[in-house]
């Protein structure tokens, strides 16, 4: 059994990292304040090809599957989880299209995407509102991690629907993930550019598309571990670093389990998807562990740090805001339980309650 990832998947996950450290960190509050990155950093991005990794081949990108995805999710998100959404043009737009409709028509999506600033949304009818009429669609989506876009992919049930004009981005302020943007997102009767049907592939899309968000806020958790964990070992208190008071000690060692134990859960998910193996509960399962884990390694990270985790000086209060907003993506919390248990129930998965002879 080998865990390795290979040299071209470490070569990968290298480049994403140095360029988290190099150019996301340093500029994060400057990212926050202008609700965007900087053209140079989108020059870096474009250069580097990242937004290319599940892109087949035939289209132009590397084709590595959602392995390669969630690793350079997780290493731009300890950087910068508000840049990594704004760099990348398709995000999980992209998987919903290749996994409902194939490859042809993500081939079609990505060329339409071919500007340096182009950028495609994704939203999950747990999300929003979506109203279908015959041809059109209408939208209420009151909260959505973006300043503009020029496509939107709505995943509604068994669909994938294309739209390309129709709909409005209103910006609010917003909590976090500020650097990508912060819109309420309107449509009234906007026509339906194109759709597609497709159950599997509807319910794989959902799942990568929660292993998506889940790598970033594992990147955010990790951050806030390694900050908060460094901290404690530069301020004293009673004569030591308060990193070595036993409760505190107890404390930073709690939250980096737990953030590893998540990490795993959102890597087996992830292989399952390239794998082609049922990922619907995995996923979800997966999703639904980073959330709850982010709500006390956010908080527990400000406390480390005591009243200077509320001060702008120090990223932990960033940290905290961007993992409560992460966990509101894909229905949050309560639609990754309701699906992972819908799926167990239902299905002939290994974990199912069927299959052990429940009533």
């Amino acid at each position: 059994m080998n865990f390795e990832l290979g040299d071209d998947l470490e070569l990968v996950v290298e480049t994403a990292r140095k360029l988290a450290e190099s150019e996301l960190t340093p500029r994060l509050r400057e990212s926050e304040a202008s609700r965007a990155v900087s053209e140079d950093l989108l020059g870096s991005w474009e250069e580097i090809g990242l937004a290319g990794l599940e892109v087949p081949e035939a289209a132009g990108g590397a084709g590595l599957g959602a392995v390669a995805r969630v690793l350079v999710n997780e290493e731009l998100a300890a950087g910068d989880a508000g840049a990594a959404l704004a760099l990348d043009p398709y995000g999980p737009a992209f998987t919903a299209i290749l996994e409902v409709a194939g490859e042809d028509a993500a081939s079609e999506f990505v060329a339409s995407l071919s500007r340096r600033t182009a950028r495609a949304l994704l939203i999950m009818g747990e999300d929003a509102r979506v109203d279908l009429v015959s041809d059109q669609i209408s939208i209420d989506a009151p909260w959505v991690a973006a300043d503009r876009a020029d496509v939107i992919v709505v995943l509604n049930g068994d669909e994938a629907i294309l739209l390309r004009e129709g709909f409005t981005l209103e910006r609010v302020r917003g909590a976090g993930l500020r650097a990508a943007g912060a819109s309420h997102l309107r449509a009234s009767s906007a026509p339906i550019a194109a759709r597609w049907s497709n159950s599997e592939g509807a319910a794989r899309a959902r799942s990568r598309a929660r292993l998506y968000y889940a790598s970033l806020l594992i990147g955010v958790m990790r951050a806030a571990c390694e900050f908060s964990a460094a901290y404690s070992q530069e301020r004293e208190a009673f004569g030591k670093p308060i990193g070595h008071h036993q409760a505190l000690a107890f404390l930073i060692a709690e939250m980096r389990i737990a953030v590893d134990a998540a990490r795993l859960l959102v890597h087996e998910a992830a292989w399952r998807v390239d794998a082609g193996l049922p990922s619907a509960v995995e996923a979800s399962s997966a999703w639904a562990e980073c959330i709850d884990v982010s709500r006390t390694v956010g908080p527990d990270a400000v406390q480390i740090l005591g009243g200077h985790g509320f001060m702008a000086d120090y990223p932990v209060e960033k940290f905290m805001r961007e993992a409560r907003a992460l966990g509101l993506l894909c229905g949050g919390f309560d639609a990754a339980i309701e699906e992972a248990g819908r799926e167990l129930v239902n299905s002939t998965h290994p974990l199912s309650l069927t299959t052990h002879g429940a009533n």
